[in-house]
């Protein structure tokens, strides 16, 4: 895990990991809610919307998406740097 997120409402973790993916869990419960894939590098920042309903995750290679957090759907992304 390389970052961590609570959502404003405090009842969703977003995390960041080294296997390139941003997994969202249950506050409360620590139970593991949904797996976001499309990072080709790790996961190197998580941040949320001040509303909650939007997901900003940042990878190593300069990548950064966009998540729709109810429906767990990638909404944009900006492409990795160029090496």
């Amino acid at each position: 895990m390389r970052s961590v997120a609570f959502s404003p409402d405090e009842k969703e973790v977003a995390s960041g990991s080294a296997d390139h993916t941003v997994r969202l869990w249950d506050a409360g419960t620590g139970k593991a809610l949904a797996t976001l894939t499309g990072h080709t590098s790790t996961v190197s920042c998580v941040a949320f919307c001040p509303k909650g309903k939007i997901l900003a995750s940042g990878a190593a290679d300069g990548s950064v998406k966009l998540w729709e957090t109810a429906s767990r759907k990638e909404l944009a992304h900006s492409p990795a740097k160029a090496p």
